[in-house]
């Protein structure tokens, strides 16, 4: 028997299986057993009603996909009346995700999170800060640390962080946010793209660009996932482009200590099962009985080459 198991911080997943948010909701019972899930990652909420971004909101691109959801959302209040009972049917520690555009407001929600029904809390930071000038939080190690700090001091669950990718170096907000209290930091957010149509010489999104997802940004999240990994001492948890029982592995390799699985659920809603079903069997032909052991397992060369421009050469 494999041992599938994890530990996240304080938090013991019985596997390293989650959904990424907004790609998961319990309407996919009709199609898997959610409870096989290590965890269960809610949409993104916000403090109060938000009708998100103006259609279209997704287009289909090579080996990826583009959204501008722009986080629709019925508020804190409907969450805790609504969407709380309809997760705690289920097993598996449910995760809140909350996305907030002032230090108050992260503050407000990780206080009212602070639940028996909610194992963690999954801060959002990619959103615009109205207190610095519309600056994502995610973009400055200063913003970071500081909405980090506020979000640890008034929650009693864990906090993990939501990095995102749209930055010079990942390392260096992946410190911030350790430095904040971050229990676990989620690498990463979607990319930053858009879609052209030329036949009518416009956008496709309605909102010009959006975030890019899917198979076409695994290599760069993986790298980003093992920069962040040797940068901190607290869990990371791999989220891009992972679409089967390998692709979890070659995050683990480089340092995840669990996943999310986003994109290809739209592909295949019982992705996240297969991918559980898979995993032991991966482990059996290697010969390895705790999937935990997998983390950070990867070997470098003697001279690991440092930075994108010295690798041109």
């Amino acid at each position: 028997m494999v041992d599938l198991s994890v530990e996240i911080g304080n938090l013991h997943l019985k596997n390293p299986i989650m959904p990424a948010s907004g790609t998961f909701g319990p309407e996919l019972s009709n199609v898997m057993d959610i409870n096989l899930l290590g965890a269960l990652v809610a949409k993104s909420i916000t403090r109060d009603f938000q009708p998100g971004n103006p259609t279209p909101r997704v287009a289909e691109t090579d080996s990826g996909m583009l959204n501008s959801i722009g986080i629709p959302s019925k508020g804190i209040e409907e969450f805790l009346k609504t969407t709380v009972r309809e997760y705690s049917n289920f097993k598996s520690p449910v995760v809140a995700s909350i996305s907030a555009h002032s230090e108050a407001e992260f503050a407000y929600m990780t206080n009212a999170l602070s639940i028996e029904q909610i194992s963690a809390i999954e801060l959002n930071i990619s959103c615009p800060n109205l207190e610095a000038g519309g600056k994502s939080f995610a973009l400055d190690s200063n913003l970071t640390e500081k909405v980090v700090k506020v979000a640890k001091n008034n929650s009693k669950k864990p906090i993990w962080v939501k990095l995102s990718p749209n930055v010079t170096d990942i390392s260096e907000i992946a410190i911030a946010a350790e430095n904040g209290g971050a229990d676990a930091l989620v690498v990463a957010n979607t990319l930053l793209g858009m879609a052209v149509d030329s036949e009518n010489f416009r956008a496709v999104l309605g909102t010009t660009t959006g975030g890019l997802s899917g198979r076409a940004v695994k290599p760069i999240i993986l790298r980003m996932v093992k920069e962040c990994y040797h940068s901190i001492s607290i869990p990371v948890i791999g989220c891009g482009g992972i679409s089967n029982a390998t692709d979890v592995v070659e995050f683990m390799l480089v340092g995840a200590s669990a996943v999310q699985v986003g994109t290809v659920t739209f592909e295949h809603p019982a992705a996240m099962e297969t991918i559980i079903n898979d995993l032991p069997i991966w482990c059996k032909r290697k010969n390895i009985k705790r999937i935990a052991d997998v983390i950070g397992a990867i070997t470098f060369p003697d001279r690991e080459i440092s930075g994108v421009m010295e690798g041109i050469r």
